[in-house]
């Protein structure tokens, strides 16, 4: 079922989130001190196209709440924006509540990047 949920996701948006992701990456890979940022954007491009058997794991820090800052102001809030109203429009039909979790998720994600690690799913 993850693999199906994949495809319909990478077929019915997946891939444009990824692509924004990936923009974002590109962007912050220009100036020397964004490596980093964009590094951390190309994966999460990733996990734009194939959410499902994947979660994300939260940790805090200092270093991350800075740098989660300053990327909500350049590039985190157009692109949860983008999830949020991809998420919100996926709710209208039950079929689409699955689909609608995982825009959340990645939402929640483009606002707080930073300090998150992408686990897979394990279950007995």
């Amino acid at each position: 079922m993850t693999f199906l949920g994949n495809l319909i996701w990478f077929i019915f948006g997946g891939f444009i989130g990824g692509v924004s992701w990936f923009i974002a990456g590109c962007l912050w890979c220009i100036t020397i001190v964004g490596i980093p940022i964009g590094l951390q954007c190309f994966k999460f491009a990733s996990l734009s196209m194939w959410p499902f058997g994947k979660e994300v794991v939260y940790s805090n820090s200092s270093t991350s709440l800075i740098v989660n800052l300053i990327w909500l102001i350049v590039s985190g809030l157009p692109i949860a924006l983008g999830h949020l109203v991809s998420g919100l429009f996926l709710m209208i039909t039950i079929i689409g509540i699955p689909f609608a979790q995982q825009s959340f998720k990645l939402a929640r994600l483009a606002i707080a990047p930073f300090g998150a690690r992408i686990v897979p799913i394990t279950r007995y």
